[in-house]
């Protein structure tokens, strides 16, 4: 595994064949991909830390969702990536809606794991509550962590999969304070991508106790993207918003098909 330092963003840069690029969520980093890695044997597989997230939280000023974008591209230029398909988690999945509108000619396929095109008004005001609070100190990080750990993982995960449990855990108290704050502001303030035009393939995975991005939610984001091609929505059962953490084997079956049947788009 190579490991690479572009504009302080890390980036982890595993093995060889055509590009996947990896893009995680609001608490996570690189290592939300950990679990599906062996769906992705045989790719190149890149997988990113987002600005103020995980090893990159070292960068100053405001976070925004354009700016991830941005940040984003910026790794695929120096890296030579021209094509790719691409996954996303919670807000990577809003970031990747972006690109894949913007920049048809880089998206090979889109998968997006506990997938939103932006968060409704209310959600809007309880993540920047939550910036304002995260602010408050590592107390308060504890205190997040817990109710998100109560509300974002299935009651079927707390009970029978305490590794996956520390493992969102760890995550999000990982997260330096400020940084996730204004990771939440990012994430507070997005806009929708043109989600109609998206023309990749595109699978849509959440699972049946996702708050963040419910079964009804994801179909209708399936509707609105007409223009994709042999768009797929998968519902697991037993699992909330951490898809890849919760139901790995799960995840690791849907993604490993859904890359052989678009292997040459």
């Amino acid at each position: 595994m190579a490991f690479h330092l572009i504009h302080r963003i890390a980036v982890d840069d595993d093995g060889e064949g055509p590009v996947v690029v990896c893009v995680h969520g609001l608490g996570g980093s690189s290592s939300t991909w950990t679990p599906l890695m062996p769906a992705l044997a045989r790719h190149r597989v890149i997988r990113i830390d987002l600005p103020g997230s995980g090893r990159s939280q070292r960068v100053e000023g405001a976070l925004s969702i354009d700016g991830y974008v941005a940040a984003v591209l910026g790794v695929c230029e120096r890296l030579g990536i021209e094509r790719a398909h691409w996954l996303g988690h919670s807000m990577g999945t809003i970031v990747v809606q972006h690109i894949a509108a913007a920049h048809p000619k880089l998206v090979a396929s889109v998968a997006l794991f506990g997938p939103l095109i932006a968060p409704p008004e209310a959600a809007r005001t309880a993540i920047t509550a939550r910036a304002a609070k995260a602010r408050e100190g590592l107390a308060a990080m504890h205190e997040i962590t817990q109710a998100l750990l109560n509300a974002a993982i299935s009651a079927d995960t707390r009970q029978r999969q305490p590794v996956a449990v520390a493992f969102v855990r760890e995550s999000l108290l990982r997260q330096d304070g400020d940084a996730y704050a204004r990771s939440c502001e990012a994430l507070a303030g997005a806009q929708p991508a043109a989600v109609e035009t998206i023309t990749a393939p595109v699978l849509l995975v959440t699972g049946d106790e996702d708050g963040v991005a419910p079964p009804q939610s994801v179909r209708a984001m399936a509707d609105r993207l007409h223009a994709a091609k042999n768009t797929r929505v998968v519902v697991l059962p037993r699992c909330g918003h951490w898809t890849p953490i919760e139901r790995p084997e799960d995840c690791q079956r849907e993604l490993r098909e859904f890359l052989a049947a678009h292997a040459r788009s």
